[in-house]
């Protein structure tokens, strides 16, 4: 850490230590001495069966496994010029790994990711000497008191948590002018493809920390497009899960409407294996109820070679004509589509833009300020107790929080009244019906199986002064409405991926997975990102 940053961020938290922090605000020059001459990493897009396999021949223990990781995190991410996607590292993860190793030693194996290491984004609670912050100095120093619900899942099926990810603080809902992957406590996230480019969305940490190799596998957190983005820029596949089919419960919340964890991995299986292990009914969350009889503890058995075979896939409307290589892109993905057996129809629509109106963000500005201050106040050790406590420390603490731009999203949220509000009530409404009709309308006049688009453009220079530069997307619909979505690598723009969505109707998991496995085993598009320090196009 340079000296300056830890200074300024001694000065707010007591000096109190801070495990895996990097503090880069923007990307160097330097090349973090990665070429092509350099020897690869060992370990380098091993899947999770993979692994598994390995441990099982005993040609590598957990420990080993976790330990060649944790090399790599500390040459690649947390050195100067390095990607800095983790933000801590667990200091517990080897002493995990050894009790995981012992288990199989003794003839007991939990499931697919006994010993796999995951790691997880920092707005998740993990009940044990890691911090949770969302990124914030306003919660540095803070543990939380338990594990949320998915980390309790996580354990129990043998999964090594190796260490939390960065992200956008507060999942990027804090200034109408971010710089996706930019946080207070670990600053800014870069892309594995091009470390000047930006790795997108919230859970850009964990986007990016997959994509480089840095673990087997990651959990990112979505409101609107904050898996799918990051997945499709960091060239990984991400699945946003059916709003309660993952419990909420211990997570830092932005709606309760919207709001989900999903897995991210490298490989649609990868991220199957990962889905089913933290499926459950949660008491702490009540949206989980709605998913009795409709879950899977194993949703690997989705994965189907032929699931493009005889299925009708609607294509979104305006997939075509954002950028001409995404369009050739897009047109290749329908090719590959079709000569696996399916049907395509164009220009599916699934609702009208203007439909929403502003309810979009009052949905979303009013169920933050409540869900944060009743989060804010399960956390006895938090300096901050409520939104407004968050909004100060962040005015008062200025230099490290905000050196590069406001807080008005937060501001605004806190001038919102109740749940119980009418106007509230009201915004609820336009937002459910209309996405939710608009996607079930769609699927069943054509009668679809899913509806595909344009994850997201080619990944845009990390820009922390003027903010993000989106150019189009597809993941408003799924995420308004609640229902699912996936996204899988489609192709390269200039060298950097560009994915494709793929979405349907509430609890439709098993068929996404099924189409998205097909489509990825027909063009194999995934390469390895190499850590460049740029593209070097001009």
């Amino acid at each position: 850490m340079k000296r300056r940053n830890f200074i300024q961020l001694s000065a707010i938290t007591g000096a109190i230590p801070f495990l895996g922090l990097k503090a880069c605000a923007t990307p160097s020059n330097e090349t973090n001495n990665n070429n092509d001459e350099e020897q690869a990493f060992e370990l380098e897009e091993w899947t999770a069966s993979q692994l598994q396999e390995a441990m099982e021949s005993r040609t590598y223990t957990s420990r080993q496994i976790c330990e060649l990781y944790l090399a790599r995190i500390a040459a690649k991410d947390q050195s100067d010029g390095g990607l800095n996607s983790v933000i801590e590292v667990n200091p517990d993860a080897l002493q995990i790994a050894d009790d995981l190793d012992r288990e199989r030693g003794e003839g007991s194996v939990r499931g697919p990711l006994h010993g796999i290491p995951v790691m997880i984004k920092d707005n998740i609670d993990t009940g044990d000497k890691m911090m949770t912050t969302a990124g914030s100095m306003a919660l540095a120093g803070s543990t939380a008191p338990d594990d949320a619900f998915i980390i309790k899942k996580l354990r129990e099926a043998g999964a090594v948590l190796l260490g939390k990810t960065n992200l956008s603080e507060w999942a990027n809902f804090r200034s109408f002018r971010s710089s996706s992957g930019w946080s207070g406590r670990g600053r800014q996230t870069r892309n594995p493809y091009a470390l000047d480019r930006n790795p997108c969305g919230s859970s850009a940490g964990s986007g990016a920390a997959v994509s480089g190799n840095m673990c087997a596998l990651t959990i990112g957190t979505e409101t609107n497009g904050s898996i799918v983005c990051p997945s499709s820029a960091n060239g990984v596949v991400g699945i946003k899960p059916t709003v309660g089919l993952w419990s909420r419960d211990g997570i830092i919340p932005i709606s309760e409407t919207q709001d989900t964890a999903g897995p991210m991995g490298r490989t649609v299986a990868d991220a199957a294996a990962l889905l089913g292990a933290c499926v459950g009914l949660d008491e702490a969350d009540r949206v989980t109820h709605e998913s009795e009889g409709n879950f899977q503890t194993d949703y690997t058995k989705f994965l189907d070679v032929d699931g493009l075979k005889g299925k009708r896939i609607g294509v979104l409307d305006g997939v075509i004509g954002y950028h001409e290589a995404v369009d050739e892109i897009m047109e290749r993905a329908f090719e590959a589509m079709e000569a696996q057996g399916a049907t395509l129809i164009k220009d599916i629509r699934v609702s009208e833009n203007g439909a929403y109106g502003n309810s979009g963000l009052e949905l979303l500005l009013y169920e933050f300020k409540d869900g944060l201050n009743k989060y804010l106040a399960s956390r006895p050790d938090a300096r901050v107790k409520s939104l407004a406590d968050v909004i100060q420390f962040n005015k008062d603490n200025g230099d490290v929080e905000m050196p590069y731009f406001p807080q008005g999203i937060l501001e605004r949220a806190e001038m919102k009244g109740s749940l119980s509000d009418n106007e509230y009530k009201e915004h609820l409404k336009v937002v459910t019906e209309v996405s939710r009709n608009g996607i079930d309308k769609a699927l069943e006049e054509n009668n679809l199986d899913a509806i595909i688009g344009v994850t997201g453009g080619p990944a845009w220079p990390i820009d922390v002064i003027n903010g993000d530069h989106f150019g189009t997307g597809s993941s408003t619909p799924a995420a308004r409405s609640g229902y699912p979505n996936i996204t899988v690598p489609a192709g390269y723009v200039h060298g950097l991926p560009v994915g494709m969505s793929i979405f349907s109707g509430k609890y439709q998991e098993p068929k996404l997975i099924s189409i998205a496995y097909a489509f990825e085993q027909a063009t194999m598009v995934r390469k390895a990102p190499k850590l460049l320090p740029t593209l070097n196009l001009i």
